[in-house]
């Protein structure tokens, strides 16, 4: 009974990792024109390129997914098929996530997600990092030029 749910945290965590990719590139393409500044904090930004990289590059190398691995180990280790979650959510979530189609048609939706998120980076680039001086320090002055 624990490997299954097991399973299901898994593909939990699997749908969440989907979730960030798509709902935070979303995300961007709706902040950019309002120009939010969430919108542009690089921990989100290179995270966010991060995620769908890996994605990208387990398609290149034709590395199937550790999640997607783990979940039919610990199906099998339950009893169970690939597909045969005992519990709804368990259901509900896979079935978000796997679909019956041609590889070539993920192979082709994960390397255009990484060309989108990486073309959103370029035309709304992230706001670097920012470093302030320490406190009782003064910053060091700008010389007025002189016309």
């Amino acid at each position: 009974m624990w490997y299954g749910v097991a399973a299901d945290v898994v593909v939990g965590i699997h749908v969440a990792y989907v979730a960030y990719v798509v709902l935070g590139q979303l995300a961007i393409v709706v902040a950019a024109p309002f120009k939010w500044r969430w919108a542009r904090n690089p921990w989100f930004r290179f995270s966010h390129l991060t995620a769908i990289a890996i994605v990208a590059y387990e398609e290149f190398r034709g590395i199937r997914c550790p999640l997607t691995v783990w979940e039919e180990q610990l199906r099998a280790l339950a009893g169970q098929g690939f597909n045969d979650s005992q519990t709804f959510m368990g259901r509900l979530m896979h079935d978000l996530l796997f679909y019956d189609l041609p590889q070539i048609f993920f192979t082709t939706v994960h390397v255009a997600a990484f060309v989108l998120i990486v073309q959103a980076l370029v035309m709304y680039p992230p706001r670097w990092f920012r470093f302030r001086p320490a406190e009782g320090t003064a910053a060091p002055a700008v010389a007025a030029a002189s016309a």
